[in-house]
């Protein structure tokens, strides 16, 4: 059975003029008009104007032709770049604006979080909108009461739960409304990015507690740029980009689209190479490439049995002291598999005006078959960054690697080293 149906879904904003969709905005700008007053929302327009894509004459579209169904205890991820139009969406399925046009089908309570501090009022305390939550939500006090110590509980706040929530940190918010929210047993939960700003350990718990949520049969949309974690806990996920519905497929087939095609301005061939004018650069240096080479010839593909070599070309525009360049191989998730650095060699070295080349050499029979991505970042330090850090190349590796199994398997875990192995009989 879908809970949720959504039918040629478009949301579109108009620079300048004063309709927004939702009542509370349109109040707010007549409000402001009537007082002679700057309007507030024009802060969005005046964003949404600086935006290249998507904007025809005034109008901008922030979402075009989104067709989808969820069903019941599925749990969809939505994924895509920022400023594809995740956001946009879940304030639309949670009715905080109005759709331009189309259709939305829900069927259900639906409980959303949405940024920080969404539905509390920052002068009651953390108890006082625990209760408030629950009424907006339909539920009675007894309800709500049956809940309390289990949200405060799951929340970690209990020592402030008596204290406004507007002296709250942004941690203690998320997690208070997260609890809040999880909860309330509302038949639908749209949760945003807004995990990323709870620790480790809470992140893990939420996720774990949407599961539970699942289980239950309860509907789940969750937003992320975590693959790890959407992988994890979503069965389905679609990609938004520029507005537009992009794919929606099995939550693995589309992360591995959205990693391996989302990454703007990584290269697929093994090398990137930059002019004068579209390099990285700073005051004191410039990229000029990046390659991946085996026996000196660049490539997309990589044998798990042979070593990698490294090539990073750069100029030198100002004399410069102490400069190291780090780089870290990252898998398609965005875990670290390692990161190395030149320091020792760079950190008393001065670099005067001209052309260099640093190499390294990742070795062979240690990474695990799959997909990796090459960050670079250049620095002095404690004292400057000079080339912020970025995903750079992308690579592939195939085969058994270091395991040395004679079958072609996939192993748990990101590196495959050779290790040395020995056995002999003992005697009886």
């Amino acid at each position: 059975m879908s809970v949720i149906e959504v039918d040629d879904l478009w949301k579109e904003y108009r620079l300048g003029v004063i309709g927004h969709g939702t009542l509370t905005h349109d109040l707010q700008s007549w409000w402001a008009k009537f007082r002679g007053n700057e309007d507030p929302n024009e802060k969005i327009s005046s964003y949404i104007a600086g935006q290249e894509k998507q904007i025809d004459g005034n109008r901008f579209w922030a979402l075009r032709n989104i067709n989808f169904e969820i069903k019941q205890g599925e749990i969809l991820g939505i994924i895509g770049k920022n400023g594809a139009g995740k956001s946009t969406l879940l304030k639309l399925l949670s009715r905080v604006t109005a759709p331009t046009r189309g259709n939305i089908k829900v069927k259900g309570r639906i409980a959303s979080l949405l940024e920080v501090g969404t539905g509390f009022h920052p002068e009651l305390t953390g108890r006082e909108n625990i209760f408030m939550n629950g009424a907006i939500l339909g539920m009675s006090k007894q309800e709500i009461k049956s809940k309390l110590d289990e949200i405060i509980d799951f929340s970690g706040v209990e020592d402030f739960v008596d204290t406004p929530v507007k002296r709250y940190s942004s941690g203690m918010y998320v997690r208070l409304a997260f609890a809040v929210a999880a909860h309330l047993e509302p038949e639908i939960l749209v949760v945003d990015e807004v995990l990323a700003v709870g620790d480790a350990a809470f992140q893990k718990k939420c996720i774990g507690k949407m599961g539970n949520i699942s289980r239950e049969g309860r509907t789940i949309l969750f937003v992320s740029h975590n693959m790890g974690a959407v992988r994890a806990l979503c069965s389905r996920a679609i990609i938004l980009n520029h507005g537009e519905l992009m794919l929606s497929a099995g939550v693995n087939t589309a992360v591995e689209q959205y990693l391996t095609f989302g990454q703007e301005g990584v290269g697929h061939s093994g090398e990137i190479i930059w002019d004068d004018n579209g390099a990285p650069n700073c005051d004191e240096i410039s990229l000029h490439s990046i390659k991946l080479l085996d026996e000196g010839k660049t490539h997309s593909v990589y044998s798990a049995s042979k070593p990698i070599d490294m090539e990073i070309k750069f100029k030198v525009k100002l004399p410069v002291r102490g400069m190291r360049i780090i780089i870290s191989l990252l898998t398609i998730e965005g875990v670290v598999a390692f990161s190395s650095t030149n320091h020792s060699k760079m950190a008393a070295q001065e670099l005067l005006p001209g052309k260099y080349c640093t190499t390294c050499r990742i070795p062979a029979d240690l990474l695990n078959s799959g997909g990796y991505l090459i960050k670079i970042h250049i620095g002095i330090p404690n004292v400057k960054v000079l080339i912020q850090g970025k995903e750079y190349l992308s690579l592939n590796i195939e085969g058994v690697g270091g395991h040395g199994s004679t079958y072609t398997e996939k192993w748990p875990g990101v590196l495959a080293p050779r290790l040395n192995w020995s056995m002999k009989e003992l005697e009886k």
